[in-house]
């Protein structure tokens, strides 16, 4: 009999700002057999990096691990789920405030699509500096490159 592949994607806007990813990433490959790292593209946002760059710093994180493959789309999230036929979502949090509010999409999205939603707490070692609060300093032309793990550095 043949073996079932579970795939799990990890949305996101993913610049190499967002901290915390790699960690919940090597956890979750404890859990599923392929990670899709799903680079959101909102032609209405201001990325400050583009496509391009974000693909290339991932890509150099995960460039010996197979099992993890970066992949850019334009669609609901559980609409491009299910196109790459992924057996869950994966989501980062970084406090137990943003736990309700994930269950309750996990819950619409398992409902909708049958799609089920693993929800990973980031590593307090991760939390010191949200991407948000990057993006914002760079809006105004300030030098983040203290804020950022080295792994997260551009390539």
């Amino acid at each position: 009999m043949e073996k079932t592949i579970k795939r799990a994607i990890f949305p996101g806007t993913f610049d190499p700002f967002t901290v915390g990813h790699q960690s919940l990433i090597e956890r979750a490959l404890h859990l599923v057999d392929e990670i899709i790292i799903a680079i959101g593209i909102n032609q209405n946002k201001n990325n400050y990096f583009s496509l391009e760059q974000r693909v290339a710093s991932i890509s150099h994180l995960y460039k010996d691990e197979p099992r993890v493959k970066i992949q850019a789309y334009e669609s609901l999230t559980v609409d491009f789920a299910q196109q790459v036929e992924a057996h869950f979502i994966l989501r980062g949090i970084r406090s137990i405030n943003d736990f309700e509010y994930e269950k309750n999409i996990a819950d619409v999205n398992r409902k909708l699509t049958g799609i089920d939603t693993f929800i990973l707490f980031t590593e307090p070692d991760y939390t010191y500096i949200s991407s948000s609060i990057v993006r914002e300093l760079l809006s105004f032309g300030k030098d983040v490159s203290g804020f950022v793990p080295n792994e997260f550095q551009l390539y």
